[in-house]
């Protein structure tokens, strides 16, 4: 079977707990609320890219146990197929997520379980599936050489390549070299590049410094201030849109990614593949959780409609 886009990441099990502020050391408070839901970068960015209408393989690596069946159950709702092996001698990913009840912004801790022992086995495994898609997807929650070898494999193969460096860290050449795009929020930029991101300006800086380090492409997602992005020879800022009172940001980021991703798997020039991904996250953060924030294709059209003039 053939698809749109193949992701590789992992899937956690969002534990979401919203406060006032985060506890300190040794403190226990009081928060507002609890929710329980499907969670990962890789798996929302899956979801994301299915409910924008692409058909996307999410390869990973799941426990056998309920968090397994909740992964299961949140891509087929999304029409995202498993491409994931199951083991018993592990758990399925989880995340502990602290959101500001008066913000909506949030810190995270995860601990992605036998989806960390991800190696190039269960790449080879699924060899044929990435090379026969149109855009590869991937993070660094899963080992960074895991990452690198499904890159390779799918750079050589003539694929489209997206790398979303999150959570941040230091990127070889030689990976950077495998990306047609790369894709960092504002703190990932600074943490790669060691370049502050406080304007746009910062942005386009620091992208042409990813560019010269390796990467075809760069966007430098910038929150409410939409995102830069720079072809390699000229860089161009994308404004954010309004979809509504923001509720929660935690899933922004994958949103962007997968609904890029769906746009370049269905054609769309890179410009309008991110205006695309900027839809789909502004949709997102109106809502609370992660993948269940994310929006259908038809609420994404809708609201490119209703901005085709900016």
């Amino acid at each position: 079977m053939s698809f749109d886009i193949v992701v590789l990441g992992v899937f956690v099990a969002d534990t979401a707990y919203r406060a006032s502020r985060q506890p300190k050391m040794g403190e226990t408070i009081l928060g507002e609320s609890f929710a329980l839901g499907p969670g990962g970068k890789g798996s929302n960015q899956a979801v994301a890219a299915g409910m924008a209408g692409a058909s996307v393989g999410m390869l990973t690596r799941l426990g056998m146990d309920p968090f397994a069946d909740m992964a299961l159950a949140t891509w087929s709702k999304a029409g995202v197929t498993s491409l994931a092996s199951q083991h018993a001698d592990s758990y399925t990913g989880a995340a502990y997520i602290f959101v500001d009840d008066s913000t909506g912004d949030n810190a995270i801790i995860v601990c992605p379980g036998v989806a960390a022992r991800l190696g190039p086995s269960d790449i080879d495994a699924q060899q044929e599936a990435i090379e026969n898609s149109k855009v590869f997807l991937t993070q660094l929650e899963q080992p960074l050489a895991t990452a690198e070898y499904a890159l390779r494999i799918a750079k050589q193969a003539g694929v489209t390549t997206i790398l979303n460096p999150a959570p941040a860290a230091e990127l070889p050449a030689s990976l950077l070299g495998l990306c047609d795009y790369v894709t960092p929020n504002e703190s990932e930029t600074e943490a790669i590049t060691g370049m502050s991101v406080k304007t746009v300006e910062d942005a386009t800086k620091a992208a042409e410094e990813l560019i010269n380090r390796g990467a075809t492409a760069a966007i430098v997602t910038l929150g409410e201030n939409g995102s830069l992005f720079h072809d390699g020879a000229e860089a161009t800022h994308v404004p954010a849109m309004s979809a509504g009172p923001v509720m929660e940001t935690t899933g922004a980021g994958d949103a962007f990614n997968g609904g890029f991703a769906a746009g370049l798997a269905q054609g769309m020039p890179p410009l309008e593949a991110i205006r695309f991904a900027t839809a789909t996250a502004s949709i997102s953060v109106t809502r609370q959780g992660t993948a269940p924030s994310m929006p259908a294709r038809t609420e994404i059209e809708a609201l490119l409609q209703k901005h085709s003039g900016d």
